[in-house]
């Protein structure tokens, strides 16, 4: 039976917000979509089976993380990433140059070599190439594979910037050759240029020109205000190619999600439900709780009384503010499930509200309040 290709179609659109289908040979991915992150082959304290029953369609995971551990052999050893994480669902991979930049020690960029970089973990030095980004990423039978890119942290330096930029196309043109064609898998570029505009409509005419199946806005939640941000994608909304996928990477506050659908974003990831979920935050339509806080301790009453799956309102906060003061497994592992879930019913609603021409309503209902 032969593969199913990558495709990407728009059904519905509310001004510049829009909903539309990713096919993969794995599945079918509804958009706007949030992907929980799996960094280390596992989204943390939830079985994989529960992020499925969530609505979640795609998850995301790491390429500099998994070549450190368990290491690229294993997962080779195990038949993919999927085999090896138990996992149906189509997977992306980011490509490690965000994490090189962020975790690794005494790391140096050379234009030809890439990043070379010692561990976080041990100090082994590596060298991470646009080449060896997309054969590890491969090997991992990544769904989505990301081009190789350079993050700079945040500065206002435009010389730096454009500098960065320039080496971020470099590799994403490597990174294409790397690729090559498949039909059954997509390879996204990343539109990079800080927060000027000028290096931004540069970067994405340069990525058009090499041509991916998707393209993604990195650089972005790094220390920018959400009003600089939403600039950004202001500036870009206009000339993003209407056929292709829109990935705004590692930006998951549920306010920056309504807010850059307005602006035509498809897809987004961020580490911010699971993380908050096992330190004792809670996502609600309501808005946030911290369930350690004291006044949590005789409410007998659900975080979510909205909330229908898993039975997850048959909990209280009463009963969830003492596992986590007792440093409980079970707190973090029901709060995780319930952040999922919520993102994953903000998306069903945002994608509802685009279909039914109400998303300006929904937008104005919510922005200031999750």
């Amino acid at each position: 039976m032969s593969l199913k290709k990558f495709t990407f179609n728009v059904k519905y659109k509310d001004k510049f917000s829009r909903s539309g289908l990713i096919e993969t040979h794995r599945g079918k991915i509804q958009t706007p979509a949030f992907m929980p992150v799996g960094t280390q082959a596992t989204v943390k304290a939830v079985f994989i089976n529960d992020i499925i029953k969530t609505g979640t369609e795609i998850i995301l995971s790491n390429t500099y993380h998994l070549m450190l551990r368990p290491g690229v052999d294993r997962i080779i050893n195990a038949g993919g990433l999927h085999k090896f994480m138990n996992c149906k669902l189509p997977i992306l991979t980011d490509s490690g140059g965000f994490q090189v930049m962020s975790l690794s020690k005494l790391n140096k960029i050379d234009k030809e070599k890439g990043a070379i970089f010692k561990s976080h973990i041990d100090g082994k030095e590596f060298i991470l190439s646009p080449e060896e980004s997309i054969k590890i990423q491969k090997e991992l039978n990544s769904d989505i594979v990301m081009v190789m890119d350079e993050c700079p942290k945040k500065t206002n330096d435009k010389n730096l910037i454009k500098k960065s930029m320039d080496l971020s196309m470099y590799w994403a043109k490597r990174s294409k050759d790397s690729f090559g064609k498949n039909p059954h898998k997509a390879l996204f570029g990343i539109v990079q240029g800080g927060l000027f505009n000028d290096l931004r409509q540069e970067s994405l005419k340069r990525l058009m020109e090499i041509d991916f199946d998707g393209y993604a806005l990195g650089g972005l939640a790094v220390g920018d205000t959400q009003k600089e941000m939403f600039s950004v994608i202001d500036d870009l909304k206009h000339n993003l190619p209407t056929n292709k996928p829109r990935y705004l990477m590692g930006v998951g506050n549920p306010s920056d999600i309504i807010g850059a659908v307005k602006r035509g974003i498809d897809m987004f990831d961020c580490v911010l439900p699971t993380r908050s979920g096992r330190t004792g935050l809670a996502f609600t339509w309501k808005g946030r709780i911290n369930i350690k806080n004291s006044k949590y301790k005789y409410d007998n009453s659900p975080l979510d009384e909205k909330c229908e799956n898993f039975n997850l309102k048959n909990y209280s906060k009463n009963y969830l503010n003492h596992l986590f003061n007792t440093n409980e497994i079970l707190a973090s592992m029901i709060l995780t499930l319930h952040n999922i879930n919520f993102y994953q019913e903000l998306m069903k609603s945002i994608r509802e509200n685009i279909k039914n021409g109400t998303f300006d309503k929904f937008h104005d209902h919510y922005i200031n309040k999750l």
